[in-house]
């Protein structure tokens, strides 16, 4: 019997009766990071990383909820559990499942490269990976963040000369705060939409030494933003809410923007291939660095992926779950 199910709640190890990522409410759930596509409100308990927390309970409300440190061991109902670095945001964590000397890694979604913030990934000796494959081809290969950071700033200090604001389009849980390092010092104020106030509240109250930034409030003067940046969420693209900015040009950060198509069909001024997930090196990379003899493949270019693996002597198989649409929650979109 296999170490984890896959059931129509979510991934489920019936040895320690407990649920990873679930997307229906569970007695016991096990949490990688705190995007909703991974985090569903109504279980009955949660584990999760230390950093995590904070941004579950803002998300999710008051639970019961466990922490954990990375590499801490956990016992779940007998079954050995752990979490380790993501890389994918603050608090993202590859879940390792022990129980009778087989072992299996849950990753979540991850990115290899350090962005600074949200802990150095490291893979994980396994048995058996279960990976995402959100750019799971080849056309995507990122640049280094430096590099991608300093095209940011080039289009901030264009809109500067031009007297427009620029408005940044990212995710208000992780993105935004990884965009933030990049900031300070290119304008005079950075202004941020209330989803991404909500964020960047609960994580300094939790202690992240995070930039100043100022909420985007009614009684603003609209010649205050011109010269100045806005970080938004992409629910707020394109809505009423962005007149009050105007004239302004928008970047969107997101790793949909390497392919050209993609920044035209958004009408955006600029899209910068800002991901939060690996791309294909990088896959390849953490599957080989796990040591897996067998990889489940879930979300993304499941296909591609998995058809590669095998190709490449590692067995590999499609999985379908409800992951891979990290869509900011209405609660947390306002003003």
């Amino acid at each position: 019997m296999p170490l984890i199910d896959f059931t129509d709640k979510g991934l489920y190890c019936s040895a320690g009766d407990f649920y990873i990522d679930p997307w229906k409410p569970v007695a016991k759930a096990v949490i990688t990071h705190a995007h909703s596509d991974h985090a569903r409100p109504g279980s009955t308990s949660y584990l999760c990383h230390t950093h995590s927390k904070p941004l579950l309970q803002l998300r999710l409300g008051d639970n019961h909820y466990q922490t954990a440190e990375w590499e801490e061991t956990v016992f779940v109902n007998g079954i050995k559990v752990s979490l380790h670095p993501a890389g994918h945001m603050i608090g993202s964590s590859q879940i390792r499942i022990e129980h009778n000397g087989e072992v299996w890694v849950i990753s979540g979604d991850y990115k290899t490269e350090d962005d600074g913030l949200s802990g150095k990934f490291e893979p994980v000796k396994c048995d058996t990976f279960i990976t995402e494959s959100t750019f799971g081809l080849p056309i995507y290969k990122w640049k280094p963040q430096q590099e991608i950071f300093q095209d940011v700033l080039d289009f901030v200090a264009h809109c500067r000369e031009e007297k427009k604001t620029a408005v940044l389009i990212a995710y208000s849980f992780g993105k935004a705060q990884r965009l933030l390092q990049c900031l300070p010092g290119s304008c005079e104020t950075i202004y941020v939409h209330g989803a991404v106030w909500n964020a960047h509240e609960t994580l300094t109250k939790a202690g992240w030494a995070l930039p100043d930034v100022v909420r985007v409030t009614p009684d603003i003067p609209k010649e205050k933003f011109p010269g100045n940046v806005v970080i938004a969420p992409p629910s707020a693209e394109g809505t009423p809410w962005m007149k009050r900015f105007s004239p302004y040009s928008v970047g969107i950060c997101s790793g949909w923007m390497q392919v050209r198509g993609s920044r035209r069909r958004s009408n955006a001024d600029a899209g910068f291939a800002l991901s939060d997930h690996a791309d294909w090196d990088g896959l390849i990379e953490a599957v080989k660095g796990t040591g897996a003899s067998k990889v489940f493949v879930t979300h993304g270019f499941q296909s591609a992926f998995s058809r590669y693996l095998n190709e490449n002597g590692i067995e590999a198989a499609e999985v379908k779950t409800e992951y891979g649409q990290e869509e900011e929650k209405e609660t947390l979109v306002t003003e």
